[in-house]
């Protein structure tokens, strides 16, 4: 049976994010569901469809896993901040209690704003828009730490020392994990980060771990030779959100470009998964300085409203869909 309680909630949340954003003067934008190309990400799998037209040739197009590539766009055509609640899809996703292939996010970008306004900013978004069931730890202001104190304080060494793949390796091989002799240093990371940092973060407030390495590669921009201008913000232990200082260096971008489809093409040819393409000219736009957020907004609901599964705020989860 549908909880159409939860429905007026997930409505009601909606209309305070939409009053929050509107009343500090972002424009909400719209963007498609479809594109004829993605940014390529070689850990995000994705939908493919097909364009038919009886007077155009076929054409193939890919549900967007974010908004992020016609956002992008419209700030360098000289949009002001803007910000948008949109559907997103990404396949080869767990059906897991925080995990659904279909998933709402809300997206902005903050015009000369840096990754640290966007802490501001977000501290002040959970505060005013929180459902009135919310537990009133999500009104805290958040724990903030760099990925680096996380290790330390979670695993016990220093994130500086252990920079190359044999390090890093090492420093896994001591947590009893066995590591591939071909495995890349961010894989490596991930490993001991999922072990051991994340199941230890606090859930008494929001927690926000910035500075990641650059050895996960993404569209932010550096602060320095290790770390990248990120955040992810972690509610109950769960991630919700995740923050760019964006990439100006049309340069850089390019070189992310070529570096992560080579990685995609490469593992996608192997696994005969779907290579989306890719798009040259989203390296050429004129990125002004901002900061993009992101939110998984299915998940924001389901811990203000105190569920314990995704599908408890799905009316047509996968899993409902599937029979699963």
């Amino acid at each position: 049976m549908f909880d159409f309680q939860v429905e007026r909630k997930r409505s009601e949340l909606y209309m305070r994010i939409r009053r929050f954003f509107l009343g500090r003067d972002y424009l909400e934008v719209f963007t498609p569901t479809l594109s004829t190309s993605l940014i390529p990400e070689p850990t995000i799998r994705n939908f493919e469809t097909e364009f038919i037209n009886e007077f155009m040739p076929r054409r193939k197009m890919y549900l967007i896993p974010s908004p992020e590539i016609f956002m992008k766009r419209m700030i360098a055509e000289g949009s002001p901040s803007i910000f948008q609640i949109s559907q997103c899809f990404r396949n080869a996703e767990q059906l897991g209690t925080i995990h659904n292939p279909e998933f709402s996010m809300l997206e902005y970008y903050s015009l000369d704003f840096d990754e640290e306004d966007s802490i501001a900013l977000t501290h002040e978004f959970l505060k005013e828009t929180a459902l009135e069931e919310a537990d009133g730890k999500i009104r805290k202001k958040p724990l903030v730490m760099s990925v680096k104190e996380a290790v330390w304080q979670y695993s016990h060494f220093d994130l500086d020392e252990a920079q190359s793949v044999e390090k890093i390796r090492i420093e896994a091989e001591k947590r009893g994990h066995v590591i591939p002799s071909d495995e890349a240093w961010d894989d490596t990371f991930n490993r001991i980060f999922i072990t051991d940092v994340e199941p230890s973060l606090p859930k008494d407030s929001p927690v926000i771990l910035k500075d990641y390495p650059v050895q996960i590669d993404c569209l932010a921009e550096k602060k320095n030779d290790f770390y990248r201008a990120r955040w992810e913000m972690y509610i109950d232990g769960i991630e919700i959100a995740n923050c760019y200082r964006e990439e100006t260096d049309k340069r850089r971008t390019r070189e992310y470009y070529e570096k992560e489809y080579a990685i995609l093409k490469c593992e996608r040819e192997k696994s005969g998964e779907v290579i989306p393409a890719v798009d040259y000219s989203f390296c050429d736009i004129e990125m002004r300085k901002s900061s993009g957020v992101a939110i998984g907004l299915d998940r924001l609901l389901m811990v203000e409203l105190g569920k314990n599964d995704i599908e408890d705020v799905l009316p047509f989860s996968f899993r409902k869909m599937m029979n699963v």
